[in-house]
């Protein structure tokens, strides 16, 4: 019994016995794991020190080794080495970037849990010490958490409090002339002026929060490449609005119901990157009799390059305008064929028409996208202006060929490769001027071939007389753009104040970030612009001008970006971002593109402001601009590697899934480089290499160009690595595409980042003050209406391939509640 009672805790003793040799085995693991991550950052560390880069990651990489090596011997020195080397970690860290909380993220966070799990094995190696290491782990969990507590208010930073510019506040900047009829959105940008303004009144900051949905429509069209874009038009008491295959449609603006839909059967071949048709433009006859078909007709580009009025009341095609209510806008057009040099027709999805056209003096003016990256003799950019009632064409210009002012001779194509239009113009209906903000050349990252002419109109703003069709003024932004910096905003008219009075001007915001502000008669600059020395060099040093313009009166572009502005998820990928900062050829706005090198170009061709444009407050002067704040990281090729590359223009049999069927690769064929384009700078996780924000939203003093209030906008909640949403619903600045809208009610209604918010914030603080979430990417500007007495919202959700947000056909409309 003795020997029995005495032998009965052996398999306790061997259990925990088996216990403690598996938990030996922790500390060896963990220590590999560390000596790992260490030896990473000592080779890449040693290399980013040899590029002239921070010895942080030489430093604690070895310090890194150290621990885990003294860890896989079992000696509690490799815990305490790793604390070490965590405090150096922190103090490097604040010492850099400060209280920046989002750039605290991959410099702490990752070895923050390391140290966790060190602390956490630490008793392993020796109990007792353990136990300290322990309490000193939980006093710096403690810290950490407490720090957290600092910082998570910087994560979510809101815009400083301001007043509204008190100085002007009765004035008026806008021609009640180009203002929208009372109640509606009767043009793209809102009125003629295109401010994007409402002078609806009934939902206030005070209010909003009790806004809800009051009837969503689907247009049942969401397209394989989908990107809606759409800012509807309300007229009357009708919404008139168009779907990504150009589907038009009419809509009871009170209920949402569905009138009319007209289908103009739009082939899928036609597809640019994108299946988009950001809007449509209303006309009314004049001459026409009551009850006449057509007297109010609705005019659409298409992706199939065909002008299209339709009755605004039935939405049959309108039989005067053009043939069976149809403009055929792909004759004169041609290309030619890199491999052969024969001119053929436009291949199905190089041109397209994506953006509203505007009308000017009953002449409907229109350009078209040309696809980017894919044949320096690529289709003409033409713009050409076509009778509003019987769609005949009533002038061109051709940019080469400025004697040919309708169709060429002789079935001659207009000239090939030349800058286009792709986005909206905007019309001065008493000067008889549109003024069309002009892309590039085909073939955006090499120059040499372009003519004086091409050289003259590309990135610039040009005063088209619609009487004559001729240019009446040119102001360049761009100096032989070679960064794909072409002018995406539809400019915004303004009666803008100065010494002697107030002056008739148009308000253009850049990709760069810069604001012009203009006079519109003259293209005179209104305030201070500056030619800056630029750097010089790259693949065709001879071409590069050695100043370009910058705008004194306001700009959105930030400080330039240094090697403590790179990202990641951890320190070992940040680590990799700064090597290629190094790496790459970086000075400055307008580092021109080298061969065999990559460059950074920041702001990138998503930069800046696009075509989601601004809006004006007109009452008390405030511009509110969205915008974006990301470089594109780029790489000449020689024509023999871009074609190893699969580098091949669309329509090109070789080019089906290859590299340059997305936007961003260039083939650039006619040229003796291709281009790979990094656009936003994305590592393979999907996060970005440069630090957030990566989009703002900022209100400006219309008189004086300076700040009011700027904020990050867009939260993190559907953003993360490899496409994983984080759920994260800090504003952290996403990347946003699409425009605001702006009440006399003091707020600002937006969506446009890639969080699928529809948001309302308040004009004087910056402050976000409701939100509700889209059933799909929110990439449209919204409307702003008045139906029988109500208030309306209006947001197209049909997402956006390219910015990665969900797909959806969604027309939604917000309302507060009626009265009981």
């Amino acid at each position: 019994m003795s020997s029995t009672a005495h032998a009965a805790p052996a398999p306790t003793r061997y259990r925990a016995s088996e216990l403690q040799r598996y938990l030996a085995w922790l500390p060896v693991l963990l220590g590999g794991v560390v000596a790992l991550l260490g030896s990473i950052l000592v080779g890449g560390g040693t290399y980013l020190a040899s590029l002239g880069g921070s010895l942080y990651y030489v430093l604690v990489g070895a310090m890194l080794v150290a621990a885990g090596l003294l860890m896989i011997k079992g000696r509690i020195a490799g815990v305490y080495t790793y604390v070490g080397a965590f405090a150096f970690t922190a103090v490097w860290s604040f010492w850099e970037v400060g209280l920046s909380g989002w750039e605290l993220i991959p410099r702490l966070v990752g070895p923050f849990v390391l140290l966790v799990l060190v602390i956490l094995v630490a008793p392993t190696i020796d109990q007792m010490i353990g136990r300290h290491v322990q309490k000193l782990g939980a006093i710096s969990a403690g810290l950490f958490v407490a720090a957290l507590g600092v910082l998570i208010p910087i994560f979510n930073q809101q815009a400083a409090p301001h007043q509204l510019p008190q100085a002007h506040a009765n004035a008026f900047f806008e021609d009640s002339a180009y203002a929208p009829k009372k109640g509606e959105w009767n043009a793209y940008g809102g009125g003629q002026s295109a401010q994007r303004f409402s002078e609806a009144a009934q939902i206030t900051p005070a209010n909003v929060k009790d806004l809800k949905r009051v009837w969503t429509f689907h247009t049942g069209d969401i397209p394989r490449k989908y990107g809606s874009e759409l800012t509807p038009l309300k007229v009357g008491n009708a919404i008139y609005g168009c779907t990504p295959m150009n589907k038009l449609f009419k809509l009871n603006a009170a209920t949402g119901v569905k009138e009319w839909m007209y289908d103009p059967e739009v082939p899928a071949s036609w597809v640019p990157y994108t299946a988009a048709c950001r809007g449509v433009a209303y006309y009314e006859n004049p001459k026409a009799t009551a009850g006449q078909a057509c007297a109010a007709r609705i005019i659409e580009g298409t992706l199939d390059m065909r002008l299209i009025a339709v009755d605004a009341k039935t939405g049959e095609p309108c039989q005067d305008f053009g043939k069976n209510g149809a403009a055929d806008l792909k004759v004169g057009l041609a290309q030619k064929d890199s491999a052969t040099g024969a001119i053929t027709p436009v291949i199905p999805g190089t041109a397209a028409i994506t953006s509203a056209p505007v009308i000017v003096r009953g002449i409907v003016v229109t350009g078209h996208q040309v696809l980017d990256g894919q044949r320096r003799w690529a289709a003409s950019g033409v713009i050409r202006g076509y009778d509003a009632v019987t769609g005949e064409l009533r002038f061109a210009w051709d940019i080469n060929q400025p004697e040919v002012t309708k169709l060429p001779p002789d079935g001659k194509p207009y000239s090939l490769g030349t800058p286009n239009m792709w986005t909206t113009g905007v019309g001065d209906e008493k000067l008889g001027l549109v003024y069309l903000p002009m892309g590039n050349s085909a073939g955006d990252y090499y120059t040499s071939l372009r003519s004086d002419e091409e050289k003259k109109y590309s990135s610039a703003l040009v005063a088209l007389d619609v009487n004559t069709g001729k240019p009446r003024w040119v102001y360049q932004t761009v100096h032989n753009d070679v960064w794909d910096y072409d002018l995406g905003s539809q400019p915004t008219l303004v009666e803008f104040p100065t010494a002697s009075g107030k002056v008739p001007a148009v308000l253009l915001p850049t990709k760069q970030g810069d604001m012009f502000v203009l006079d519109r008669a003259t293209g005179k600059p209104l305030h201070q612009v500056d030619e800056v020395a630029v750097p010089q060099g790259g693949a065709e040093p001879d071409q590069r001008s050695p100043t370009q313009p910058f705008s004194r009166y306001h700009t959105l572009r930030k400080a330039d970006l240094v090697e403590r502005d790179m990202w990641g998820i951890s320190p070992i990928d940040q680590m990799a971002c700064r090597i290629n900062f190094k790496r790459a050829r970086y000075e400055g706005p307008f580092t021109p593109p080298e061969l065999g090198r990559h460059n950074l170009e920041y702001p990138g061709y998503n930069g800046g402001s696009d075509w989601g444009s601004v809006a004006v407050d007109p009452h008390h002067g405030v511009i509110i601009a969205n915008y974006n704040d990301m470089p594109n990281y780029d790489k000449l090729v020689t024509r023999k590697d871009a074609d190893a590359m699969g580098l091949f223009p669309a329509g090109d049999p070789r080019a089906a899934g290859s590299a340059s069927s997305a936007e961003g690769a260039g083939a650039q064929t006619g040229t003796p480089y291709g281009i790979l384009v990094n656009a936003g700078w994305q590592m393979p996780t999907g996060v970005l290499c440069t630090r957030p924000p990566y989009g703002g939203i900022r209100a400006i003093d219309l008189v004086t160009g300076k700040t009011l209030w700027d904020r990050p906008f867009g939260s993190a909640r559907r953003n993360g690595p490899f496409g994983l949403p984080t759920f994260i619903p800090l504003e952290i600045g996403t990347p946003n595409n699409g425009g605001s809208a702006v009440t006399a009610g003091g707020l600002i209604f937006i969506s446009a980042a890639t969080d699928d918010l529809i948001k309302a914030i308040d004009i004087k603080t910056g402050e976000i003050v409701w939100s509700d979430v889209l059933p799909a990417g929110g990439q449209a500007a919204p409307i702003v209406y008045e139906q029988d007495g109500k208030e309306y919202v209006v947001i197209m959700a049909g997402g956006h391939h390219f910015m990665m947000t969900p797909p959806g056909d969604s027309l939604i409309a917000y309302a507060l509640p009626d009265k009981k």
